[in-house]
Parts: structure tokens; C-alpha cells; sequence
């Protein structure tokens, strides 16, 4: 994931060496709710890691859609009638991803992309919107649980972290 490979050089005819280039990705709602739901301790455990790491490396980027879903997802009461953050809460860390994230805005041409990504791959609006900033701003990786892992969506490619 993020691009790590193992090549051997075929100069020396021997060894391996390590490369590791990182690329920016796509960061998905679910990978910023994930955080503050206990009922999954493990996915939040790989949701924080992974943006701790997206956030020293400068490799993650947000976009305006996730920030505004997260909101609308925390704070909406569950089953037992608790929601998993506060409004304050919620806003707080709203702030937060805003001041520390690269965050991506919607334009018409996104808009567009979206339009064409829903009809060419069959998703619904919100994922075919999600995916259009990756593809617009020309990020090669959506990190997300709801798409196919390791599929090809025009010049993205899907990655599940939880797998």
C-alpha cells in the first residue's frame, strides 16, 4: 500500500533493496469516523496510523465531502441514543483536519468528473464524488472501505486499509 516495492538491482546481480515512494492519496469519511467508534477498535487503531503517517509525511489529502459527511456521522445519535462525539466535539475536530490536512474543494469540473464516474462505474453519487477528487486532482490512491480493493477506477486505484 502507498507504494512500497521490493526490486532487486539488476546491476549488481544481487540484493534487494528497499524503495518507498509516497504518494498523496484520498482519504475517505469512514477512515475519520473510524477514529472516535468504539465499537471498532482495530479499524480505528489503522484510521489513526494511517493519518498520524499521512500527516507527518504530507501524504494524505481530505476532501471538503469527507469533513461535512465525518460532522454529519459522529453526531448522529446511534441505536443506544449516544452519538460518538459532541457537536462541540465534532466541530472541534472538524477544525483540526481543516488547519492540519491539505483539504480538496469542490468545483464544476469536479462536479462533472463525479457525473461521469457515476454512469461509467455504477456508483452512487457520493462515492462517484469522492472518487472524482482523487481523479481530478490527480491522486493515484482512494483510501476507502467502500470501494473494490485494488480496483482501477479510471487513474485511481482503490485501497481498503482494514483488509
Amino acid at each position: 500500500m502507498m507504494g512500497g516495492s521490493i526490486r532487486r538491482n539488476p546491476w549488481t546481480g544481487g540484493g534487494n533493496e528497499r524503495t518507498f515512494t509516497r504518494v498523496a492519496a484520498l482519504i475517505d469519511t469512514n477512515i475519520l469516523v473510524y477514529r472516535f467508534d468504539w465499537r471498532y477498535s482495530v479499524k480505528g487503531r489503522i484510521a489513526t496510523e494511517l493519518l498520524r503517517q499521512g500527516l507527518m509525511e504530507r501524504s494524505v489529502r481530505i476532501p471538503h465531502q469527507a469533513i461535512v459527511e465525518f460532522v454529519a456521522a459522529v453526531t448522529r445519535p446511534r441505536i443506544n441514543g449516544e452519538a460518538l462525539l459532541s457537536q462541540a466535539e465534532a466541530h472541534r475536530e472538524a477544525e483540526e483536519l481543516l488547519s492540519q490536512f491539505v483539504v480538496l474543494y469542490p468545483t464544476g469540473d469536479v462536479l462533472r468528473t463525479a457525473l461521469r464516474g457515476a454512469a461509467a462505474y455504477q456508483l452512487s453519487w457520493f462515492d462517484a464524488h469522492l472518487w472524482a477528487y482523487a481523479e481530478f486532482y490527480g491522486l493515484p490512491e482512494l483510501l476507502s472501505e467502500d470501494f473494490e480493493h485494488d480496483r482501477m477506477y479510471g487513474t485511481v486505484r482503490a485501497i481498503n486499509p482494514f483488509r
